[in-house]
């Protein structure tokens, strides 16, 4: 029997919310598209609703891979997407960041709430503390993550971290715009301290 290959995964952090503008289950759609078109799976929070569940169903609609990763209280609470080829049922909601960011090879944030910056803010640590390498792209989707970016800046600005923040991320204006910067990550160079 020939076990077919896993693709390359793509985390994705987003939104579970089912009351956003319809533009943003659009662009999760597409997402979601996009990435197996061009080899990727998905590996992500595991949840049917919000921009989780757009970028999920539209994955396996494109005859894609997807990694459901979802704590035990919200599967019980019929959250999780039971279509997803692996969905994998953890205790705490560290353990499913962890598995996300171990099965990863690649991170997209698109628009979400705290914990969807949560996320982002770890991944962001592991990277400026060198125990992480993997391209980690912001989807900027309308300016949703003006404000964050401009904290980013003064962050910088006022000495919190070194000027090489800016390189942990890479910003993208939209979904079809990720790939770029998927393609060519930008390179990040820890400070001396971490390397």
């Amino acid at each position: 029997m020939v076990i077919p290959a896993i693709p390359k995964l793509l985390c994705v952090y987003c939104s579970s919310s089912a009351t956003l503008d319809p533009k943003y289950y659009r662009a999760a759609e597409a997402l979601g598209r996009g990435l197996v078109a061009r080899g990727w799976g998905l590996v992500y929070g595991g949840g049917h609703r919000g921009l989780m569940g757009s970028v999920a169903k539209s994955v396996k609609g494109a005859g894609g891979y997807v990694v459901g990763v979802i704590p035990e209280f919200m599967k019980s609470r019929e959250l999780a997407y039971h279509e997803a080829n692996e969905l994998v049922t953890v205790a705490t909601m560290r353990q499913r960041k962890q598995i996300m960011e171990e099965r990863a090879d690649a991170f997209v944030t698109l628009p979400g709430g705290i914990g969807t910056l949560e996320e982002l803010a770890e991944i962001m640590t592991l990277r400026y503390l060198n125990q992480l390498t993997k391209p980690v792209v912001l989807v900027n989707q309308d300016g949703f993550y003006d404000d964050l970016i401009r904290f980013f800046e003064r962050m910088v600005a006022e000495r919190f971290k070194s000027p090489g923040m800016s390189d942990l991320f890479s910003v993208a204006s939209d979904v079809e715009d990720v790939w770029r910067h998927l393609d060519s990550p930008r390179p990040f160079i820890a400070d001396e301290l971490w390397r």
